[in-house]
This record gives C-alpha cells, structure tokens and sequence, in this order.
C-alpha cells in the first residue's frame, strides 16, 4: 500500500515539479493519522529521491542555468535549516492550522493569477542576483517549517515575477528544494519526526513513477499545467483542514 502510495505521489511530484511532499502530508495526516512534524517528516524521505530525479529529468529537457539555480539553492539551504530547527520545537496541532492556512494563501494567490492578463514568459530571467537569493531564502525558510521544499512557494514567483515559463520554473524550484529538503530531512530525523515504514517503501514508490510525471509535465498545454497545480494546491488544504 505504502509502494502504490509513493508512486500516485512521485507522478503528481514530477507533474508540478515539487517532489511529492505537499499532498503526502496530508494524505499521511489524514488517512494514518500521523501528527504534523511526523507527517512532515516521514514525506521528506520520499521527497528528497523524487526531488533529486525530477531535478535530472527537467535537466536533460530543459538545461537549468547555474548561475540562477546557485542563488537559489545556497539561501534555500541555509534558511530551511533554520526553518526546520524552529519547525521541531512547534506544537503539532499548532503546526498543522499554520499549514493550512499557507496552503489557502498559496491557492488564493495562484487563483488571483489564473484571472489576470497573461503575462509574457521566456527562458530569460527578468531579475537575478541579489533578487534570486531573496526568493531562495524566502522559500527556504518554509520549506524548512512545513517540510515542502520550498518549491513550491518559488514556483509561481518564479513565473509571474521573474517571467519564467512554468517548466523552466519547476526545474529552477527542484534545484533550490534539493538542498534544503536534504537539510530539512536531517533535522526531522536527527528529532525522532520520521516513521521510516512509511517511508521506505513510499520513496521506492515514488522513483520508480516521478520520470513519468515529469513527461508529462513536459507534454502538457502551459494553462493546463497551471491550472491544475492551483486545484491540486487547493485539494490539500481541503484535505488536510478535516483533522485540524
């Protein structure tokens, strides 16, 4: 059960470029009844492997620059290590409504940019350094509190601000969520947050379907794609709003 689990989440991870972890919070939340750090934690270990191939995928599709991945990935790592330390300490129920409620925020921001007028997308970034870094830390720092990486806070920031195109900015976002879910994971663990039963066979799972996704990704109409990660954003904050 936990194999099939991790490979449904490794598709939806390749899929919007965001290893997985932020539906398996809830999922595991919800239907195992894990606490929030735990729950947190134990998707951690299947995000860090999805996050590490998706990042090769989207590489050999579509090159990801150096110099804005480095930025991006150098502050990510170092505030999601404080992020993480501060996450440990939080009481879960706590923990659990400020999810929610960054999950509401995240969704009403991607619906306010489904009705504004298309902005203009390339290859080329429109801001970089130190503004790269700035995002970074920003999405380092939450990916560290609530275990999703920061990719997917960067994601639409990256799209909408910087004037990526969604595929470039999902492969931009898994290079700054492979350090600072690496150092997120070792926070939770170094705390007893990881129920590792769960989570071998979930990241097992979720290598052996993620490649599929990120094709798909690849395949998909640039509206499409976006359309769906805002319904996917707001399904999880519905889900996981039933147990606060």
């Amino acid at each position: 059960m936990y194999l099939l689990l991790g490979a449904a989440l490794g598709t939806v991870g390749g899929l919007f470029g965001i290893g997985g972890g932020l539906i398996a919070i809830p999922v595991l939340g919800v239907l195992f009844g894990l606490d929030q750090q735990i729950a947190q934690g134990t998707a951690l270990v299947m995000v860090v492997p999805n996050v590490m191939l998706a990042l090769w995928r989207y590489h050999q599709r579509n090159r990801i620059a150096l110099r804005h991945a480095l930025p991006l990935a150098s502050m990510g790592f170092c505030f999601a290590w404080i992020g993480s330390i501060w996450a440990v300490g939080i009481d879960a129920q706590l923990m659990r409504i400020g999810f929610v409620a960054f999950l509401l925020a995240l969704s009403a921001y991607n619906l306010v940019r489904m009705f504004m007028a298309p902005v203009p997308a390339s290859a080329q970034m429109r801001y970089a350094w130190p503004w790269l870094g700035v995002l970074g830390a920003a999405s380092g720092a939450m990916g560290g509190l609530f275990g999703v990486g920061g990719a997917v806070v960067a994601t639409p920031v990256l799209t909408s601000v910087f004037g990526t195109t969604q595929v470039v900015a999902q492969g931009l976002a898994l290079a700054l969520a492979l350090p600072s879910t690496g150092v997120t994971l070792v926070t939770y663990a170094a705390h007893d947050q990881v129920d590792w039963g769960i989570a071998l066979p979930m990241a097992v799972g979720g290598l052996l379907s993620i490649s599929w996704g990120v094709k798909v990704a690849h395949a998909m109409p640039e509206r499409w794609l976006r359309g769906l990660f805002c319904g996917f954003l707001v399904l999880c904050a519905v889900m996981l709003a039933f147990k606060v």
